[in-house]
């Protein structure tokens, strides 16, 4: 027979008068209390006020960090269910429920048994330890141990479901330490394999030589294409070199859309302090661009098993939750207009950024070497130049002019004691009383800075929102779409005009300007196609007769002005417009070049940091993708 004790003390009713200062009954120490000591003590790890039979708590201590040393600092919740004392008293056994916050559904029950005892003169209860205490199914010098289970990243997904980044064979390159026998020629091969590869030859020795001596220690991974030609030679020559095969996320070629679609690596340490219940050391996860924006729908959500793991190293699994593999991330690239446009890039600067008028799909967006790894085909910001000249047509259009308005072309033109001219290879013979179509046509400033005194100082602005530009979106991935802030003075808006001033544009923005003459309706930009396209706010919707209007200007500055080259590009008719804007470095006076251009349902900008002239430097650009595009 035993008598069961629920976790608080049994009271006992007495209807009979005490003998002698005491109860008539005295049960003695609870085991419960007892119980409830050591499950408190078992979810903190500190077990040093616990009474033990036939150990002590530092033992105890050892055996528990090694029994959930593996459990990655983890910590359970116990609670105390029965505890059953023997009919003739002197044991005990407490059922303790167990369970782990940092494994959801991982719980279980064990037992522990406890003995009367006495310490220092009182009796107590004392717990006889075991690993069973812990879990039910730990043996003598067995461990509990957890392995995260990785889910499988998903890809990033172009036009038509084309897979822009997904898994592709690369070789991994390094020094295996297990197959170097003296350790003493660790450094040399660490430095002649760093060498070959051309990598930090200090950072990576460093590396090696503080590696555990069973590590592989990576110097660089490659993709196979890029593996020299006899590398497997050099890599004999040099003890502990090998290179294995493996699979990485990687786009279809080196730097395709790097800056935008971003890097896949293992986490940082400040990752992982930041988030610690995302991620772990040795996580891969998405570094930058949109692989780090969308990284919780790519990448998934880890699994982990919990396995007990005998002295013998036999592993045995005890609990379990699967990895939830990542959702794809479908974009709106097309992977062969992408790659025409890294193709005409030249080196330096510069970025390319076309786009589908009838749905605002951004069909490339590509980016120069020069830009050091800086998006700015989306999120760059300069000073558009000329090519702003729609917006200030459109506000002129809405101020009552038309394209065949004659505006005074001078040589120069002043405002407020600021002089203004046109650029340097302007065509004498447009100078003079020309219509607004041919002062667009060939860019002539003077032209449009004579109006400035036409239209209100918010005009240009809104002219520019109805065109997409100045408006704020939030579109699920870096976008600048521009500013048309309030003129300070008359200067700077006679200067806003023509693109300079405090009017600031990105490739996308320039890209969105001319799409919406294109459309006949203001174009907003989608990359992602799952985030919801919301009506840009206070932009006024052009007109069929603006839509025409601005059509006709910008088809003449092909047919008869600064975007000639364009003229003979195969298919429907070009419209386009040219820019240069001058900003200053280190002293010096530079161009911004730019040409943005339509032709059907495809709309481009094009930017080069540092040009000579919008048709001389960005036009052969623009000219190379559209021949390209068809």
């Amino acid at each position: 027979m035993h008598r069961r004790i629920s976790g608080s003390l049994v009271a006992l009713t007495l209807t009979t008068a005490t003998l002698s200062g005491c109860g008539m009954f005295d049960s003695g120490p609870d085991p419960a209390e007892s119980a409830q000591e050591l499950a408190a003590a078992l979810e903190t790890g500190d077990v040093a006020d616990v009474a033990f039979a036939g150990t002590t708590p530092d033992e105890v201590t050892a055996d528990l960090e090694r029994i959930i040393g593996g459990l990655a600092d983890a910590r359970p919740t116990v609670e105390v269910g029965d505890a059953v004392e023997a009919d003739d008293g002197g044991t005990a056994t407490a059922t303790l429920a167990w369970s782990w916050t940092a494994y959801p559904g991982w719980t279980y029950e064990t037992s522990v048994d406890l003995t009367e005892g006495e310490t220092d003169g009182e009796e107590e209860w004392q717990v006889e330890w075991a690993p069973t205490v812990v879990h039910p199914d730990l043996t003598a010098g067995a461990s509990l141990d957890v392995t995260r289970l990785q889910p499988q990243r998903a890809d990033i997904l172009g036009a038509g479901g084309t897979a822009l980044v997904t898994d592709r064979p690369v070789l991994r390159l390094g020094i295996d330490k297990t197959k170097v026998a003296d350790a003493a020629a660790l450094p040399g091969a660490a430095q002649a394999l760093a060498q070959v590869l051309d990598v930090d030859a200090a950072a990576y020795t460093d590396r090696v030589v503080k590696a555990g001596p069973q590590a592989f220690v990576e110097a660089i991974t490659l993709r196979l294409e890029d593996v020299p030609a006899g590398l497997d030679a050099q890599l004999e020559a040099i003890p502990g070199a090998v290179g294995f095969q493996s699979e990485q996320p990687l786009t279809p070629s080196r730097g395709f859309a790097a800056e935008l679609l971003g890097t896949v690596g293992e986490v940082t340490a400040e990752m992982v302090e930041k988030d610690p219940a995302a991620y772990q050391p040795g996580d891969v996860a998405g570094l930058s661009g949109l692989q780090a924006r969308y990284d919780a729908q790519l990448r998934g959500t880890p699994g982990w098993r919990v396995e007990v793991v005998a002295d013998d190293g036999t592993r045995t699994a005890v609990a379990e939750q699967p990895a939830t593999d990542g959702q794809p991330l479908e974009l709106t690239l097309d992977p062969e207009l992408q790659t025409a446009a890294e193709s005409a890039l030249p080196a330096g600067s510069a970025a390319i950024v076309a786009l589908r008028p009838s749905d605002g799909a951004i069909l490339a967006a590509a980016n120069s070497d020069g830009t050091d790894g800086y998006n700015i085909a989306t999120f760059g910001q300069a000073a558009p130049g000329s090519t702003f000249k729609i917006a200030s047509a459109l506000a002129l259009l809405r101020a009552g002019r038309t394209p065949d308005t004659t505006v005074p072309c001078t040589t120069e033109v002043t405002v407020d004691g600021k002089r203004f001219e046109n650029y340097d290879d302007y065509p004498a013979s447009a100078i003079g009383e020309i219509s607004l179509r041919e002062a667009i046509a060939n860019s002539c400033n003077t032209a449009m800075i004579s109006q400035h005194d036409q239209i209100s100082d918010s005009a240009l602005a809104e002219a520019a929102a109805s065109l997409g530009l100045g408006i704020d979106h939030d579109r699920g991935f870096p976008a600048y779409f521009g500013q048309v802030p309030p003129p300070a003075s008359t200067v700077e808006k006679a200067a806003d005009l023509i693109g300079q001033g405090k009017v600031l544009a990105s490739p996308m923005a320039m890209a969105t300007v001319i799409a919406s003459v294109q459309a006949g309706t203001t174009v907003v930009p989608t990359l992602v196609p799952s985030v919801p396209v919301t009506p840009a706010e206070g932009a006024a919707p052009l007109t069929p007769a603006e839509t025409e209007a601005l059509r006709s200007m910008l088809r003449a500055v092909v047919t008869d002005g600064s975007g000639a080259a364009l003229a003979d590009v195969p298919g429907e008719p070009v419209i386009a417009k040219t820019g240069t804007a001058e900003f200053e470095r280190d002293g010096q006076i530079l161009l911004h070049a730019w040409m943005v251009a339509a032709q059907g349902d495809l709309a481009v900008a094009v930017y080069v940091e540092e040009g000579e002239s919008g048709s001389g430097t960005a036009g052969p650009i623009i000219e190379e993708f559209l021949r390209a595009a068809r």
